[in-house]
C-alpha cells in the first residue's frame, strides 16, 4: 500500500482522534500533519502487531503530548474555554425554551469541569471512547495495553464521573 493511500484512508480518523484530545480544530489539523510526517519517517518501525489506525493514533497521541509539554501545561487551560464555547453554541442552536437551554448549558458546563478534573488515564480513556468513538481494542493498543484494561478504565472513569456529578451543587 502506498503511503498516499494510507493518508487518504486514515487522515480523517487521525484528525478526529486528535480533535477529541485537543478540542481545537486548527491544532488537530496541525498535529494530523505532524502525525503523518512522523509515520512516513518511521514506517519501517511498523511491525503489524496492531492495526495501522491504532499505530497512527499512538503517533498522534505522542505528538499531542509533545505539544502539550512544550506549552508547559497551558494547553488544557487554554482549550477548556473553547470547548465550553462550542458546547454553548450547540445549545443555542437547539430548539426549546430559554429555561431548558439554560439548564442544559449548566449541565454541560458541569460535565466539562468534571472531565477537566478527572485523573489520567481515566480522562483520556473516557474521551477516546466517547468523543473519539474508538473501540476498547483500539484504546488498549494506543496505551500499549489490552482491551480489558481499556474496558476497566472506562468503567472506572464512568464511576468517578458519576460520583463527581453527585457532588456538584
Amino acid at each position: 500500500m502506498k503511503f498516499e493511500d494510507i493518508y487518504k484512508q486514515y487522515n480523517r480518523d487521525v484528525y478526529y482522534f486528535l480533535l477529541s484530545m485537543s478540542g481545537n480544530p486548527e491544532l488537530a489539523e496541525e498535529l494530523t500533519q505532524e502525525t503523518f510526517y512522523r509515520a512516513l519517517t518511521n514506517i519501517h518501525r511498523f511491525k503489524g502487531e496492531c492495526q495501522l489506525k491504532s499505530w497512527l493514533c499512538q503517533i498522534g497521541k505522542n505528538a499531542y503530548l509533545s505539544w502539550a509539554k512544550k506549552q508547559k501545561h497551558l494547553a488544557a487551560k487554554e482549550l477548556e474555554p473553547e470547548k465550553i464555547q462550542n458546547a454553548a453554541e450547540d445549545f443555542r442552536q437547539t430548539e426549546g425554551n430559554p429555561e431548558t437551554q439554560c439548564i442544559r448549558k449548566d449541565e454541560t458546563l458541569s460535565i466539562y469541569r468534571i472531565l477537566h478534573l478527572l485523573d489520567e488515564p481515566y480522562k483520556e480513556v473516557f474521551i477516546l471512547r466517547i468523543l473519539g468513538e474508538l473501540s476498547y481494542k483500539e484504546i488498549g493498543e494506543i496505551f500499549g495495553r489490552g482491551e480489558g484494561w481499556a474496558r476497566v478504565n472506562y468503567h472506572r472513569a464512568k464511576l468517578k464521573i458519576q460520583e463527581m456529578i453527585k457532588e456538584v451543587p
